[in-house]
């Protein structure tokens, strides 16, 4: 076995790509989602036993702290202590600053946010030297909305993925000697749910694909990809990195 794998947002399309890369690479691969049910969750991981890889669904809200530590411990009870932790679980709010609404805040920075954090402590509990474990790398999915505030009407997604990208400075710095590493990945324009609505709206497609300097949309493996490469030997001198994966950034499009 490759190591053990916990992905949150698994059902998503970046946490369901890495998911699949990892089971196919050796990995036992615990998916966090909401509800063991789902689904996306089971058709993954009917997916994942079909191929002959080892897998699990545990399920846990990562706005609830009980649920968090209740997942980590059945997902360590099954196939033992985390080598490798995926923040995926993320979700999106558009709206002008102007119409923004406390609720709509909060759940972004609780989903977002907060529970990463609280991931991330857990994970320490299981992988620290300190505490006995044998270490372990941690990959925080955040965006390239971060590093410039995002497209019109993303700007508190932004925020949210700038306090990722902060926190994992600080966390990795942190737990360094504790033999765990902590990076983040900050994807672009990438092929997910979250971006559907592009291929229902062909001049809306064109017209991101321009602002981008490869002129394309990224694809979840092509995410999935450096994630492994994080938590593998070849990326053991890295941490408190952030790497930008969104084909150069984005410009505004001229008219």
């Amino acid at each position: 076995m490759a190591g053990h794998i916990l992905i949150t947002g698994a059902g998503g399309g970046i946490g369901s790509a890495t998911a699949r890369m990892a089971a196919a690479r050796g990995y036992a691969v615990s998916l966090m989602a909401r509800s063991s049910g789902s689904k996306e969750a089971s058709a993954l991981l009917g997916e994942i036993a079909a191929k002959g890889g080892e897998a699990q669904v545990v399920t846990a809200d990562v706005t609830s702290e009980g649920d968090i530590v209740d997942a980590f411990k059945k997902a360590a009870d099954r196939f033992g202590p985390l080598t490798a932790l995926m923040n995926s679980a993320g979700i999106a709010y558009n709206a002008p600053v102007s119409a923004l609404d406390c609720e709509s805040i909060a759940r972004v920075m609780a989903v977002n946010v907060v529970g990463l954090m609280l991931c991330c402590r857990e994970a320490v509990s299981y992988m620290s030297t300190e505490a006995g474990g044998q270490g372990g790398s941690i990959v925080n999915i955040s965006s390239m909305a971060a590093t410039i505030g995002g497209r019109p009407g993303a700007s508190v997604y932004a925020a949210s993925k700038g306090a990722v990208d902060v926190f994992t400075t600080g966390f990795a710095r942190e737990v360094a000697d504790q033999g765990i590493r902590v990076n983040s990945v900050r994807p672009g324009m990438i092929a997910t749910k979250m971006t559907a609505n592009l291929e229902q709206d062909a001049a809306l497609k064109k017209s991101v694909e321009a602002s981008i300097p490869m002129k394309r949309i990224g694809q979840p493996e092509e995410i999935a990809e450096i994630v492994l490469w994080l938590n593998s030997p070849a990326a053991s001198f890295v941490t408190g990195a952030h790497i930008n994966a969104g084909g150069g950034g984005f410009h505004i499009a001229s008219s």
